[in-house]
């Protein structure tokens, strides 16, 4: 039997397979490789005399290899070439004991988490942290890209992608016009992505849009079109969004298009389903670096779990994924809440749910009007929530939108004002109301909510308390 110098190995495809929707237990198991790994680690371990190879991507370099050394291959290629066999193994070992470890608790990948434990207050029924979280648990991830910089230009920095996720991801969108995407781009492109994807669920048949600075929304809106949620979302506070990364969850047409471009706006990243090719040519020709960032069309699954490291580890949580239902908000003091009224709170209290802790939003018919965000107190995220939304009123009126409104139906005028977390004490309640907010939401579970509702009563203002917190840190 001759040597054999060189091994070609594609496994068989386990993770693409798992991260379909609706693939059956029988047809992951099927395409879990048994010979294949083996033919590569003991191609690896040899690799004084064998080549592995695993990954078409390394072909061109496979034959650049080849033909530089008379059909041979350099000790240092194959070194090379094994490591990154035996990274792939491992990875490969790694997708298929995550996904029978999810099976056996009864997840699609990593189990959900069912609930709060220690009698925490949540949306969500009593659950067992101890079932839904592994004692080990390991990322399976693939570089994507290598960036030019991480948060700042000293930083070194690298997008990774989970392969088995199926979820929408900026890493996995299309881009259609523009430089490639930087760290602070990703980072803010998601946060968009995220908090359009919550709202779509709002408005059944409408359009969502949002613009972000630093991962926090200025800028928020449902609508009937594409082009009226970007108008009302980019009408919230047209100073932060400058040079902002806007998302809309729906296709972005040419009328949208054309409205983007005109004036002195300015748009670094652009996140939507698709764009028609009108569009893409206007937005091009406006800004040539402008990301335009293709996602496909928004589905229902998201990752269970979200990860974040600290020194020495990573805490890992279920993610948020709570979506607001205003029928079940509970009319705490003041007038019987209307039902849009109602509606206008789960909005608000959906737009606080992506802002930064300490988190209060001002808001008026499904747009964010004022936002205060990342506040040491709360009674700060009212003052600047008050500052913001008072600026954007004092515009409307100018302007004379605010009796017709810019989207599909006029302005109710009502303030609607949400917190991601309890009032501690009444004065930031005092503040809104001052400021004219006719309904304060909040989750509610402080010590003091009775004089919060007192205040509410007095000064007939409707409270209705949601009962799930969203802190963001």
């Amino acid at each position: 039997i001759r040597a054999i110098d060189l091994v070609c190995v594609n496994l068989y495809p386990f993770e693409r397979t798992i991260a379909r929707a609706g693939v059956t237990e029988e047809e992951a198991i099927e395409q879990i490789d048994i010979g294949g790994p083996s033919m590569i680690r003991s191609a690896a371990k040899n690799f004084e005399s064998v080549t592995v190879i695993t990954d078409p991507a390394q072909y061109q370099a496979l034959d650049a290899e080849l033909r530089a050394n008379d059909g041979a291959t350099t000790r240092k290629f194959r070194r090379s070439a094994a490591m990154m066999a035996f990274a792939r193994t491992a990875t490969y070992d790694t997708a298929i004991s995550a996904w029978m470890s999810a099976r056996a608790r009864g997840g699609d990948r990593l189990a959900e988490y069912g609930g709060p434990v220690d009698g925490a207050t949540s949306g969500a029924e009593p659950g067992a942290a101890e079932d839904a979280f592994p004692a080990t648990l390991r990322a399976e991830l693939s570089r994507h890209s290598l960036l030019r910089y991480g948060e700042n230009p000293h930083q070194r920095a690298a997008a990774y992608i989970d392969p088995a996720s199926n979820e929408s991801s900026v890493l996995r969108a299309e881009i259609d016009a523009g430089k490639e995407l930087s760290y602070n781009n990703l980072l803010d492109a998601s946060a968009a992505l995220e908090l359009v994807d919550d709202l779509r669920r709002l408005a059944p048949g409408g359009v969502a849009a949002c613009v972000v600075k630093h991962t926090n929304p200025c800028g928020a809106a449902i609508a009937s079109t594409p082009r009226d949620a970007f108008l009302r979302a980019w009408e919230g506070d047209p100073l932060a969004a400058y040079g902002g990364i806007v998302a809309s969850s729906g296709r972005i047409d040419a009328a949208t298009a054309q409205l983007m471009v005109e004036g002195d706006r300015f748009l670094e990243v652009i996140v939507a389903p698709s764009f028609e090719p009108a569009a893409k040519e206007m937005l091009a020709k406006r800004w040539k670096n402008a990301r335009l960032v293709a996602v496909g069309a928004l589905g229902d699954h998201h990752a269970a779990l979200r990860w974040r490291s600290i020194s020495g580890g990573m805490l890992v949580q279920q993610a948020d994924s709570h979506h607001e239902d205003p029928s079940r908000y509970q009319h705490a003091a003041g007038p019987a809440p209307s039902d849009s009224m109602r509606r206008d709170a789960a909005f608000a209290m959906t737009v606080v749910k992506h802002l930064k802790s300490n988190a209060v939003c001002i808001t008026c018919d499904g747009r964010l009007g004022g936002a205060g965000a990342g506040q040491m107190d709360r009674v700060a995220s009212c003052r600047l929530a008050i500052e913001k939304a008072t600026a954007w009123r004092e515009r409307r009126a100018e302007s004379g939108a605010g009796s017709r409104g810019s989207g599909a139906s006029a302005d109710s005028g009502v303030l609607v004002a949400a917190s991601d977390a309890f009032f501690p004490f009444p004065d930031g309640p005092k503040l809104l109301i001052d400021a004219g907010v006719r309904c304060v939401a909040h989750p509610g579970g402080s010590k003091r909510d009775d004089e919060t509702f007192e205040l509410c009563n007095e000064r007939g203002v409707t409270c209705l308390v949601t009962g799930v917190r969203h802190f963001r840190h």
